[in-house]
């Protein structure tokens, strides 16, 4: 690469090497604080079993699906938490309890908020595209109970469904894992606006595609491994996975 294509990343280059190293630094990191890491990662399980709980209640089956798919895109956001505590590692600081349940209201320019606005955006066009499909492929008729819903996956339309439901799901997941994966822990790194921090985020994925999707697929793998017993191996999968972002993060965009 010539010096001037050089000078215009905004990232170091990331290797596959790379990214087995920062999620064996992920692992590291909930060894060192365990007791941290089960609390967000059990927190994060939680809310989406209540959150399924609530649908079956209220009667809106049609949303489980969707969300039981959707709920961890918005898990880098909810990692803010994991981490201010891999920062603090780190820097050798004490983990604090009120100092890292309140890490996202202390930046000055409060840009998380933003954040969190596009963040739930995405979250809700998957939804509604969900919502969309089911009712050209499935009809809502058969999503009032969960037998029937569980009755309208063995019909003939579920295959084509699933099919387009999975390539649209992977298109969101890819800009939400963009978007995402370098600018939330730069948000808390760094005083940055949360445009510059996107732009930062999809720059490095593109400077670094291989390596980055690569990490984007472990995400998404581990994720819905840890989805399958009642959402209660995001106890482990979580904390590991918001580490494991932090180092990445800390590994591709150089210091200032």
């Amino acid at each position: 690469m010539n010096t001037t294509a050089a000078s215009r990343r905004v990232s170091n280059p990331i290797s596959l090497s790379d990214v087995r190293d920062c999620i064996l630094k992920g692992m590291n990191d909930f060894a060192a604080a365990p007791a941290w890491g089960i609390f967000f990662g059990g927190g994060f399980a939680l809310a989406g079993y209540a959150l399924i709980m609530l649908l079956e209640y209220y009667r809106s089956v049609w949303l489980i699906l969707p969300l039981a798919l959707g709920f961890p895109l918005i898990g880098p956001f909810a990692a803010a938490g994991v981490y201010e505590v891999s920062r603090r590692l780190a820097a050798k600081q004490p983990l604090e309890w009120t100092a890292i349940l309140t890490v996202i209201f202390r930046q000055s320019q409060k840009e998380m908020a933003w954040m969190a606005f596009a963040v739930l955006f995405i979250f809700w066009v998957w939804i509604y595209q969900v919502r969309l499909l089911l009712a050209l492929f499935m009809g809502f008729s058969a999503f009032s109970s969960m037998d029937g819903m569980l009755q309208a996956f063995t019909s003939p339309q579920a295959a084509l469904f699933l099919a387009t439901g999975t390539a649209v799901g992977a298109a969101l997941s890819f800009v939400l894992f963009a978007t995402t994966v370098i600018s939330m822990p730069m948000l808390l790194d760094r005083e940055v606006d949360f445009v510059t921090a996107i732009i930062t985020s999809w720059r490095t994925v593109l400077e670094n595609p291989v390596a980055m999707l690569a990490f984007g697929l472990c995400v998404a793998g581990a994720t819905f491994i840890a989805l399958a017993p009642f959402f209660l191996g995001l106890f482990l999968a979580f904390p590991v996975l918001g580490h494991a972002t932090w180092a990445l993060y800390k590994r591709a965009i150089p210091p200032r």
